[in-house]
């Protein structure tokens, strides 16, 4: 008997514009578009195997070995259901083609890092469902169709469905038909862009991203300034930046939307803090660094951004990702020795208290150790890969190999 399942890993993506409301909650349609760098699967990923059997007599998905509920209306059941209709598409074009929108089906996914602490946990992981759900059904549709889909489990996981350096456009049509995911260029096209990931904590978050975005949208005059005024040229900007490997420009404009978006937090009423004393501090880090760079005759050398949480994400040409990893050990020592994962720093290693001359040492203090709980160093990283049957996540019974 014929075993039809499909398994795929899918990347975390970290936007640069951000999105940031929702003009309508149930298609997930933002209030402005959105621009991210797709990042290396190799040390973020989500990973899904998708499997249908006449058997199954209900859709049922494990998420790191413990099951979820699929709510009825839910996104995770609008997904599923939105694949299944494109699978019976196939099949009333031919016939021959096997009835698999009418199986149940059996999802397991894993993610490599913590969920729900602010690493885009769901971009990653709906991405994975839905290209999963579509190697599966073998449907013919392109990664920006398949994007109208996973939009409608978690808004930037649309941006997930391809590498490199990806728009989401927020669309105009009520139907969310055009609020879709385009890529701007491939991973190949600008291939030294590093990312440093500093995991303040991994933490559930005290808002989270959906109710916060809600009351933003409800109570933040700022908010509407940003969606008229700033984000569209914003977005001009940083694709040019992109598409001429400018990173000066890419690395301001990213610093400045980050701010903003913290800066339309705070004026959610009541007040949304997703940033601590640790994420300020790195940020008056990397503005001593550039600052000194500048002053020195050069240009931006680091940009910051933090998503709905305290963790950092610098992105930097990774010939200055040395550097940036020396000050940031120096100011949050590490339990545990940093891994070099791109071989970039040579027999010496991590220099540790090692500052660029000329820093100023007391724009920040020095923190315990565990103050920062890990550093991942990433760069930019291609989309969805499908993945073989040696990596499956279900065992032959249809339940997962790995309980929680």
């Amino acid at each position: 008997m014929s075993v039809y399942q499909a398994t795929v890993s899918a990347p975390v993506n970290i936007a640069c514009i951000k999105y940031w409301g929702k003009r309508d909650t149930k298609l997930i349609l933002p209030t402005n578009s959105s621009l991210s760098v797709t990042l290396d699967q190799d040390h973020l990923r989500s990973t899904t195997t998708s499997r249908a059997d006449p058997g199954f007599d209900s859709d049922r998905l494990w998420l790191n070995g413990k099951e979820e509920i699929i709510a009825p209306g839910g996104r995770m059941a609008t997904c599923i259901a939105e694949m299944k209709r494109l699978r019976r598409e196939v099949e009333e074009k031919n016939s021959s083609e096997p009835k698999l929108s009418t199986f149940g089906v059996h999802i397991s996914s894993r993610n490599n890092f913590p969920t729900a602490a602010g690493l885009a946990s769901s971009a990653s992981g709906f991405a994975a469902l839905v290209s999963s759900l579509a190697a599966l059904y073998a449907l013919p549709a392109n990664p920006s169709e398949l994007s109208l889909i996973a939009r409608q489990g978690s808004g930037s996981a649309c941006r997930s469905l391809f590498g490199g350096y990806v728009a989401w456009q927020e669309g105009t049509a009520a139907d969310g038909s055009d609020s879709l995911a385009i890529e701007i260029a491939p991973r190949e096209h600008w291939p030294d862009m590093h990312a440093l990931i500093c995991v303040v904590s991994d933490d559930k978050k005290g808002t989270s991203s959906t109710s916060g975005m809600q009351r933003t949208v409800e109570t933040s005059p700022l908010l509407q300034h940003r969606i008229k005024h700033v984000v569209p040229e914003r977005m001009k900007t940083i694709q040019k930046a992109i598409l001429e490997r400018d990173f000066d420009t890419f690395a301001r404009v990213t610093m400045q939307d980050s701010n903003q978006f913290h800066a339309v937090a705070l004026d959610t009423d009541p007040p949304i803090f997703y940033m601590n004393d640790v994420s300020r501090s790195i940020i008056a880090i990397v503005t001593e660094y550039n600052r000194l760079a500048v002053a020195n005759g050069g240009k931006l050398k680091a940009a910051y951004t933090y998503d709905a949480g305290p963790n950092a994400v610098i992105y930097a040409p990774k010939e200055n990702i040395k550097e940036i990893v020396e000050l940031i050990v120096s100011y949050f020592p590490q339990a545990e020795p940093f891994k070099d994962p791109f071989a970039l720093f040579g027999t010496a290693g991590v220099g540790e208290g090692k500052l660029v001359e000329g820093f100023n040492p007391a724009v920040a203090k020095k923190f315990p150790v565990g103050s920062v709980k890990g550093l991942i160093h990433t760069r930019v990283g291609d989309g969805p890969r499908k993945l073989g049957e040696a990596e499956t996540l279900l065992g032959p019974d249809g339940s997962p190999k790995f309980l929680a």
